[in-house]
């Protein structure tokens, strides 16, 4: 179990505190409505070794505690990455959406896609909105991810999360008990993934254009070193 904390900001820009115990971690995995935007990824990842799916899209059970809201992550190497993600959190309070990333281990991937995910933090933000202010639009949200190295900063992944299976539709092939999150899959990265070296930062961003908000988060890499 792990607990953290938002900030709901409701549609007419109030806000509460909202503190989750939560208590199981589903990523939902080649989440796309598009096959070909899937193969694609299901390409991007062959590349580096990883096995296709047995179905599309899958669910894949982690440890809640993998959660942080930190702003550095401790990982093993410099084989792994972060995507953006829309993330559905059910509070007591009800569904929240957040943004966050799903960080991976890209060589242990090529060995397990389960092992590869449970290996490394999932950062998420502090902020979320209701789910229920922005479900009638959800179509019209856009997700964004900016990679930072060497005090570089470049667009890593940018797209509407029209490209991926609609929130409702993950929520009724994996149903969300309280206490429950889902990290709802993720965009292609032109170019393809890279790993992240010591010090390399991710930024995330879900932005809602109908309501004018962005909900934001970043974090930095601490690379430990592989000792043989």
């Amino acid at each position: 179990m792990q607990q953290v904390s938002f900030n709901v900001v409701d549609r007419s820009g109030a806000s509460r505190t909202e503190i989750v115990e939560v208590s199981r971690l589903t990523i939902a995995g080649w989440a796309g409505r598009d096959q070909a935007a899937i193969e694609h990824h299901i390409a991007e990842l062959a590349e580096l070794g990883v096995k296709r799916p047995s179905t599309t899209p899958c669910f894949y059970r982690l440890g809640a505690a993998l959660l942080t809201q930190a702003e550095q992550i401790d990982v093993v190497g410099v084989k792994s990455s972060g995507e953006a993600e829309c993330v559905l959190v059910n509070a007591q309070a009800g569904l929240l959406v957040t943004v966050g990333s799903d960080h991976t281990d890209r060589e242990v991937e090529a060995y397990g896609v389960t092992v590869s995910k449970q290996v490394c933090p999932k950062p998420l933000a502090r902020d979320a909105w209701r789910f229920d202010d922005v479900s009638g639009h959800w179509d019209q949200l856009e997700l964004r991810a900016y990679a930072v190295t060497s005090g570089e900063r470049r667009i890593y992944q940018q797209g509407s999360v029209a490209s991926l299976l609609p929130a409702a539709d993950l929520l009724a092939r994996a149903p969300l008990a309280d206490g429950a999150a889902m990290y709802c899959g993720t965009l292609a990265v032109p170019g393809g993934i890279v790993g992240m070296t010591d010090g390399d930062a991710l930024e995330l961003e879900l932005h809602d254009p109908i309501l004018n908000r962005t909900l934001r988060h970043a974090y930095r890499v601490h690379a430990l070193p592989i000792v043989e």
